[in-house]
Formats: structure tokens, C-alpha cells, sequence
């Protein structure tokens, strides 16, 4: 499969016609998303995607073969060719995607607000190699942008971050990467490269596999187990950035106690601060699982499924923490597919609240809520319990799914518990193992 990893690097601060780039290409953006809403008609009837760009360049562009119908080139004098067709491209796409969500709003007997075509944009530019954007000398921290100085296009040489430069070349010397994009992040601009690479995940039979189980608790933040399909435990992790984790509850007191005072307007800013702080925490939860999983040679790294549909609701520290459990098993996914392993994703009903060793429910410590009593009286880690029974529901799923009929109704009918899987867990397992394994010699 292909896998395409992106890689932001900063532009140090210098004295280069950045902003005045930016504006000049989004100002063509809109030009030409206005005047592509009006011949829309003519261009919807060409169902060519390229014949239906050549078309709208050349109602914009003339030379020597073509009269141009609306006047681009005076309002955008000398705007490199490669630019042009980005913001050709970019136009189209806003004017098709808002005629496809008219014609839905029509269809649908206009039940929500009729929806609006925004001429306004922040569309980012990208600099092709060799017209807009040129690499300095191997080993150099620098490269040379075409940029608009406000009267003409020309070469500036631009000083690019240490740190970054050094990364891309420990990491991916050697391998092509795409045309960078301009980017925008905290009053900081970046140039993001995008590199497209071939990987062969692992393909081994599943009572032969090792796999990461993961949990991703509220009072860790990640508990993770090394486990084989006969329910044998190799290795066990707690992930934990404590420091990280009470900066930004810091600031989401200073939040709520400045919201009490003036008012939810005025918390955008320090909002999207604390957001900031939640997605760097959920960068290094990823690495750090997908880290251990390939330290202790895992195939497969196992999470629970989170509903991803609808609108989240609560207290933002929840809302913080079920954003950031999306974002740390997104990353996984795409740090495990480069690295080989697989991802699968288990059924989440009732994996904490039922204990490992198939006792029954447990009951939460009042003063620590990480730890559990079972029922037989054992005290146990909840987050690690729970690791245990997402590993062990994705065991129980993989080994019972190629089962024939019959012999998968045999093995129901002497552990009955694997029936409902919402109610699987590791002591469930362990005893199915055990009776594949005497069915195999019987």
C-alpha cells in the first residue's frame, strides 16, 4: 500500500515578500472563482476534467492561438504559469463543490439555510520545483522561492529551519517528495513537503501473531500489552507525560475562571491555545505507542473503536480528551502502516467495567479512580484490565471468524461467553485457546 507523510518546515524570519505573495494568489482565487461561477453552464457540460480546465484557462489566459474573454492577465500581470493553473484549479473546486451542495439543498426540499459560495479564501500557494521553488546546495539550510515583491515576480533566497532540514535528511534522504505547499501556523509560515512511499504490512497467521494492545484511559494515558493468541503476556506499558498533561489543565483553569469573568467571547484565543497543547500531548501519546509496539516486534496494534459521528458534547476537558484519543489513533494508524504493522479496532462496550479474570464488574476506588476492586476482591489496575480484554476481544473475533460453521458452533457451545462480544474478556480467551487446542487433537 502507499503511504504519504508530510513534513512542515519553517521559514526563518527574514526580509521576503511572503505575505504579499499570499495575497496576491488568494486575490486571483477569488477573481476566478466569481468568474467561474457565472459560465458555470458552459463548463458543467464538459464532463472531461482536463478538457474542462484547458477551457477555463482559456477564457482567462490569451496567447498567440487564444483570445481571452475576461481580463486576468491586466489584473495579474506576469503570474507564473504553474501559480495560475494552482489558482485555476483551486476556483473550480470552490464553484463545483458549492453547486453539488446547492443542487443537494434543492433536492432536499430546503429544509437548512440555502448555502453560500465564499469568495473570501485562504487557499495556500504551491511552488513547483524548478519555476517556483529551487533547492540551494546538498547539506545547505536554505532554498530560493518566486515571490511577488508587489511590482514583479523574482528569486528569493530563503533560510529555512536547522532542525527541520536535518530531520527530512535523516529520514527521508534519498526519496522524492512533492512540490511544497506554503503554510500558515501561529503567525509562523512553513513550506510542507509530501513524501509518497511503497510499504508491505504484515501478513502473519493470527494464532502466530503478537499484537500492541492499547488503552486509551482517562487516567493514563496510555496503557499498552504485549500479548500472543494463547493470551500469554510478553510486556506491559504505562504512558504517562504528567507534565504535559497538567500545563494544559493549567490553562484551561485560567479559561474558565477568565470566561466566568468576561464572558466566551474573549476565550478564542487562549481556547485555541489549549487546543494546540492537547494535539502536541496526542503527538507524543503516538509515538510513544507506536515506539513500544515496534520495540517488542508487534504485527498488529489494537484499539478501541471510537464513534467519530456527531457533534461532541460536555466539559471541554472532555471534549479535549476524546479529541485527543482520535488524533493519537489516527497518528497510530499512520506510523504503524510505515513501520508494517497493521491497526484493528474492537467493540469498546463494558472493556473497563469488567475484569479481566472474568470475575464480573468492578468497582472504582473513590480516591484513586485507576484502581479497581473485582468481585473476588482482587486489587487490580482498571486501564491495565482493560488492555487485557481489547486484546483478547481481538483475538477472540480473529480466530473464531475463518471457523467453519459447525466447529465455530462447537467451541460457542463449550465457552459460551465468546457469543456476545461485548461481554469477551481475557479469562474468555484462554479458555477458548485451550479448547481449539483440544479440538486440534481430538
Amino acid at each position: 500500500m502507499k503511504i504519504t507523510s508530510s513534513y512542515g518546515v519553517e521559514l526563518r524570519k527574514q526580509n521576503i515578500p511572503i505575505r504579499q505573495t499570499l495575497d496576491v494568489y488568494r486575490s486571483a482565487v477569488s477573481y476566478l472563482t466569481e468568474i467561474y461561477e457565472q459560465v458555470w453552464e458552459e463548463l458543467e457540460r464538459i464532463p472531461e476534467t482536463k478538457k474542462r480546465f484547458n477551457e477555463a484557462e482559456h477564457l482567462i489566459h490569451t496567447t498567440k492561438k487564444n483570445q481571452a474573454r475576461f481580463s486576468f492577465d491586466l489584473h495579474f500581470p506576469k503570474m507564473p504559469s504553474y501559480l495560475r493553473r494552482a489558482a485555476i484549479q483551486h476556483a473550480l473546486g470552490s464553484v463545483f463543490s458549492y453547486k453539488t451542495r446547492l443542487g443537494l439543498w434543492e433536492k432536499t426540499g430546503q429544509r437548512e439555510s440555502k448555502p453560500k459560495l465564499v469568495y473570501e479564501n485562504h487557499a495556500m500557494p504551491v511552488f513547483y520545483r524548478d519555476v517556483m521553488y529551487r533547492e540551494d546546495k546538498e547539506g545547505k539550510d536554505a532554498a530560493y522561492l518566486k515571490l511577488y515583491d508587489g511590482h514583479d515576480w523574482k528569486w528569493f533566497h530563503v533560510r529555512l529551519s536547522h532542525t527541520d532540514m536535518e530531520y527530512l535528511r535523516k529520514n527521508w534522504s534519498g526519496k522524492k517528495a512533492s512540490a511544497p505547499t506554503l503554510e500558515k501556523r501561529h503567525r509562523k509560515y512553513f513550506l510542507r513537503f509530501s513524501y509518497t512511499e511503497d510499504v508491505i504490512l504484515t501478513k502473519i497467521l493470527v494464532k502466530e501473531q503478537i499484537i500492541c494492545s492499547v488503552d486509551l484511559g482517562i487516567n493514563t494515558d496510555a496503557v499498552c500489552t504485549i500479548m500472543r493468541s494463547d493470551g500469554t503476556v510478553l510486556g506491559r506499558k504505562f504512558i504517562d507525560f504528567l507534565s504535559e498533561k497538567d500545563r494544559m489543565y493549567r490553562v484551561l483553569g485560567r479559561i474558565s475562571r477568565f470566561q466566568r469573568k468576561h464572558g466566551s467571547v474573549q476565550v478564542k484565543s487562549r481556547w485555541a491555545y489549549a487546543k494546540r497543547l492537547n494535539t502536541e500531548l496526542g503527538r507524543k501519546i503516538a509515538g510513544a505507542v507506536t515506539g513500544y509496539a515496534e520495540e517488542n516486534h508487534a504485527d498488529v496494534i489494537v484499539f478501541e473503536y471510537l464513534e467519530t459521528k456527531g457533534k461532541i458534547s460536555g466539559r471541554k476537558k472532555q471534549k479535549l480528551h476524546l479529541w485527543r484519543k482520535r488524533d493519537i489513533q489516527k497518528r497510530c494508524e499512520h506510523q504503524a502502516h510505515r513501520r508494517g504493522m497493521r491497526i484493528s479496532r474492537i467493540c469498546a462496550w463494558n472493556t473497563s467495567r469488567l475484569a479481566y479474570d472474568g470475575s464480573g464488574t468492578v468497582v472504582r476506588d473513590p480516591g484513586n479512580h485507576s484502581l479497581c476492586t473485582f468481585q473476588n476482591g482482587k486489587r487490580y489496575n482498571c486501564d491495565l484490565s482493560a488492555s487485557y480484554n481489547i486484546g483478547a476481544r481481538y483475538f477472540i473475533r480473529e480466530l473464531l471468524k475463518p471457523l467453519p460453521v459447525t466447529e465455530r458452533s462447537l467451541l460457542e457451545a463449550k465457552v459460551p461467553s465468546v457469543k456476545r462480544r461485548i461481554s469477551c474478556v481475557y479469562a474468555d480467551l484462554r479458555e477458548l485457546f485451550s479448547e481449539m487446542e483440544l479440538l486440534k487433537t481430538a
